[in-house]
């Protein structure tokens, strides 16, 4: 699937590729405008070098487990329509008895099975009502994080409230708060969420917050605190990314070039975090003045965004690759029926 590395794991979403191009070229520093791809929130924030990538597309780990590497965020618009949502407050589930908050609604034809398949899983040991509530505000999560960022957020505190020690429901809230540009709270939280599931998936964004508060000395030395051979690779993406992010916030342009120089870093081969990989590159080199390379890696990264996309990359397979063979003249050889018709005769013979 397309990874959408750190997308709230909320409503289900199809597969697909994110769109390459040059959505974050600026000094890659969380807040920076442009879209990413695969991973990362607020546009480009989480790829130092534009966008972010890795890497998990319903709430949490289809933030980064579902899949990081690919596709930054858009900074929240609270002006963005929200299907007149915004404003009401939602109904109570049956026997709430708690304090009443400002919940925001949600609209009747969102339901708790539209919420990714291992995000349902963790909210088991709620009760069925709590656990459908829950669920219910991390699909809006999910469906509103590129609209209207604030919102989304609203509805990840509402099941934060009600499920406060369940993983996926910390992370989407950290994932949230990320997207409106509160780092430090995304900080928080993500801290949290690791020490309740002990998972380091969510570590790109974690080095992006630190960077987001204006400690990129700190960030550089939380991505090197996991080896990076125990994350998985759209993961490993994202994280580079981020770490070629803090070392441009230090003004290391040719030690950030070096954090992206990963096995990933492939040209012949187009995998969902690809895109995002590239622009960095591209972004990297761009800033070295290095403009012929960077234009071969821009290219590069709309090549594979287009291979993704026309591919329709189904579900479990997210890497696709393009094989010229040459092969020798062929050569006469007995077919398998053949073969044993003579291993027979000789058999008969003796």
């Amino acid at each position: 699937m397309a990874d959408d590395s750190r997308r709230p794991r909320g409503e289900r979403g199809a597969g697909g590729a994110s769109r390459g191009g040059r959505g974050g070229r600026d000094s890659g520093r969380p807040g920076a405008s442009g879209r990413g791809a695969g991973s990362g929130a607020g546009g480009g924030r989480s790829g130092g070098a534009g966008r972010s990538g890795g890497g998990a597309a319903g709430a949490g780990r289809a933030s980064a487990r579902g899949a990081n590497a690919s596709s930054g965020w858009k900074k929240g618009r609270p002006d963005a329509q929200s299907g007149g949502a915004k404003g009401r407050t939602a109904t109570r589930p049956p026997g709430d008895d708690r304090p009443r908050h400002d919940d925001p609604a949600i609209p009747d034809d969102v339901t708790a099975n539209q919420l990714d398949r291992m995000a349902r899983a963790e909210l088991k040991t709620l009760s069925k009502d709590n656990a459908d509530w829950v669920a219910r505000h991390l699909v809006m999560a999910g469906r509103l994080i590129d609209t209207d960022a604030a919102l989304a957020h609203r509805h990840a505190l509402a099941a934060a409230r009600r499920a406060g020690r369940i993983g996926v429901v910390r992370e989407t809230t950290a994932i949230t708060a990320y997207a409106t540009g509160d780092f430090a709270l995304a900080l928080r939280e993500l801290r949290t969420y690791r020490r309740i599931t002990g998972r380091d998936d969510q570590l790109p964004l974690m080095v992006d917050s630190e960077r987001g508060v204006g400690r990129p000395q700190q960030a550089l030395e939380l991505g090197r605190s996991v080896p990076r051979a125990t994350l998985e690779p759209a993961v490993q993406v994202a994280l580079a990314i981020a770490m070629s992010g803090a070392r441009l916030d230090l003004g290391q342009p040719e030690l950030a070039l070096a954090e992206l120089e990963i096995p990933q870093l492939d040209p012949d081969r187009a995998y969902s975090y690809s895109p995002a990989l590239f622009d960095a590159y591209a972004t990297v080199l761009e800033e070295l003045g290095r403009a012929a390379e960077a234009e071969e890696w821009w290219a590069r990264s709309e090549r594979a965004s287009e291979a993704l996309e026309e591919a329709a990359v189904p579900d479990g397979q997210d890497t696709i690759e393009i094989i010229e063979e040459f092969l020798d003249e062929p050569v006469e050889t007995e077919t398998p029926r053949e073969d044993l018709s003579r291993s027979r005769a000789e058999d008969a013979d003796a």
